[in-house]
């Protein structure tokens, strides 16, 4: 078994599982026979809310209705944060991040997943209230659309029921509690990482049974997420070891990623664009702005997301509905989901870019306007959002140059290495507003870590690991 271990009564060491899904996924029933297997205690969220409020949960929904229930249902999580052992939790139980954090401390979620069909039919036979007026299979196949990203997010491991006996099923979880990379996929890892010291780490942790998330792209050295990702699974008791993979080919990046059983990967440039084809699903966003910059991995699906666009947008938020007339620097991935942000915040948008095609191309997608990069008029730009490499270290270069700044301008630039590019620094001198793409970064980083482990991490928790 994995050592995913919390401290557990007289001082000894106990493995601490989660059981997730929706109801009729046999959470309860395959939780006992996980317990018994394991030798360990069993406990059942909805058995604890029924026991706290002395009660059974039907008499709950129709005195206090589903908010009463669900408060009930964070406190019964809260007191499980250190708790050893096998946990069923309730169908609706990790759509809260605060009850995911709790119940993600020190432990391995598996989430139980079935036929829409096979769930109906065995939730008809239980006493639950319903949770919308629909009929039961539409109310399942409404529910799981709702459900699947805060699903997909809290799990460590994903096991398909489908018909399977709860016998078989639990021996399926006991599998996947169990795997281990094998040492030659290990130093296949090993050989993407440029870091020879932090690939040695990792493969000591993959080794011991901690799971795995990379960063992907070319160049690879400058990327803060590793380090941060390790700080923030740290303070939250994940089982989890992060690592680099120094690559340009999405298939191969995806394919190492499976046979590695790879849970999440952040995807930087020249990925984000070729991943989104080998994606089994997209969000919407990420569909709309053609880059993939998070993918998530569930029970051998390849999901794909975008917080770029998130990390730009939350800087700039309190601009939002003052007509600001924004400008776009590049026509790649990045500039997509700048251009998006800037849409959501109602702004009026012109994409520039060395390749006028591009550029046009893009803004064509968005409704905006474009142009060379000739065409950029400080007197009528409130907003620069620069979305290009250019200025990342060692380079020192600039698109623009003071003389094109001034006063009452906000300039922000993607980049984030170094944290003050030559961009920024034109910007300060001509007295226009700075903002760092280090505030992308933790804004994407903190929205990435949600889509990974389905925990809110507080943007100053992020901040604070950063510095």
């Amino acid at each position: 078994m994995a050592r995913f271990l919390v401290g557990a009564p007289g001082g000894g060491a106990a493995v601490k599982v989660v059981l997730a899904g929706y109801r009729g996924t046999g959470k309860t029933t395959v939780g006992r026979l996980l317990a018994d297997r394991l030798d360990l205690p069993f406990h059942d969220t909805d058995a604890l809310v029924e026991a706290r409020a002395d009660r059974p949960i039907p008499a709950i929904f129709a005195a206090e209705g589903e908010a009463g229930f669900r408060a009930l249902e964070r406190e019964v999580c809260a007191g499980l944060a250190d708790a050893w052992g096998v946990i069923a939790t309730g169908g609706g139980a990790v759509l809260d991040p605060a009850n995911v954090e709790a119940l993600r401390r020190g432990a391995r979620v598996v989430l139980l997943e079935g036929p829409p069909e096979v769930l109906a039919s065995r939730c008809a036979r239980g006493d639950r209230p319903a949770l919308t007026p629909l009929p039961p299979l539409d109310e399942v196949r409404a529910v799981l659309a709702a459900r699947q990203d805060a699903y997909r997010a809290a799990a460590d491991h994903c096991v398909w029921t489908g018909c399977r006996s709860p016998d078989e099923v639990a021996g399926l979880v006991v599998a996947a509690l169990g795997a281990r990379p094998p040492a030659v996929l290990r130093a296949e890892l090993a050989a993407l990482n440029p870091f020879s010291g932090e690939a040695a780490a990792v493969d000591e942790a993959l080794a011991g049974g901690a799971l795995l998330c990379a960063v992907a792209g070319h160049p690879i050295g400058h990327s803060r997420s590793p380090a941060l990702f390790a700080r923030l699974c740290a303070r939250y008791d994940l089982p989890y070891a992060y690592t680099r993979i120094d690559a340009t080919d999405p298939a191969a990046v995806l394919g190492l990623a499976a046979r590695l059983e790879l849970r999440g990967l952040s995807v930087t440039l020249p990925l984000k664009e070729a991943m989104v084809p080998h994606c089994d699903t997209l969000s919407p966003d990420a569909a709309a702005i053609g880059a993939v910059n998070t993918v998530v991995r569930c029970g051998g699906r390849v999901h794909g997301s975008n917080t770029d666009w998130l990390g730009v947008r939350a800087p700039l938020a309190h601009l939002a509905g003052r007509g600001c007339r924004a400008v776009v620097l590049g026509a790649g991935g990045a500039a997509a989901g700048a251009v998006y942000a800037l849409g959501s915040l109602g702004m009026d948008v012109t994409v520039l870019a060395r390749d006028p095609e591009r550029a046009g191309a893009l803004a064509a997608r968005f409704g905006a306007a474009s142009g060379p990069l000739a065409a950029f008029d400080p007197a009528a730009t409130d907003v620069v959002v620069h979305a290009t490499p250019v200025g990342m270290a060692p380079d020192t270069g600039a698109l623009l140059d003071e003389s094109q700044l001034r006063p009452g301008m906000t300039v922000f630039d993607l980049v984030y290495t170094p944290a003050l590019t030559p961009l920024l620094s034109a910007a300060r001198r001509a007295g226009a507003t700075a903002i760092s793409g280090t505030a992308l970064f933790a804004h994407q980083a903190a929205a990435q870590f949600e889509a990974f482990f389905g925990i809110r991490v507080p943007i100053s928790v992020v901040e604070e690991a950063l510095a």
